[in-house]
């Protein structure tokens, strides 16, 4: 199976279980991996054959901006469902990383595997 991913992709949300993170967004980065078969997209050079990845940035973009959790695992599962269940993905990689949220730790977060049920 082929791999289509995204990297480092930024985005504003409301995040945390304290009072502050209530109320100010934070930024947390995706790096997402996707499974998909691309060879008949290779085959055509037709954009209908494979993972149309803006689609899926748009989509994240617009969900987690709009989010509200209280748990970066409840956030995380969250993404990797849509993109499974929304994209035909039979397989996803979420990593998220909230980073700042430990003094001292450059990177901290959580990464998610999931396939089709």
């Amino acid at each position: 199976m082929d791999i289509i991913f995204l990297g480092g992709l930024q985005i504003e949300t409301i995040i945390g279980i304290f009072d502050w993170e209530r109320e100010t967004k934070q930024t947390v980065i995706l790096d997402i991996e996707m499974a998909f078969d691309i060879q008949k997209a290779a085959e055509t050079d037709d954009i209908q054959h494979t993972l149309d990845y803006k689609a899926v940035s748009k989509r994240i973009i617009a969900f987690v901006e709009a989010s509200n959790y209280f748990l970066v695992e409840r956030l995380t599962v969250e993404i990797a469902d849509i993109i499974i269940n929304e994209f035909n993905v039979p397989w996803v990689k979420v990593t998220l990383n909230k980073k700042g949220a430990i003094r001292g730790a450059s990177d901290v977060g959580i990464i998610v595997e999931r396939g089709r049920k």
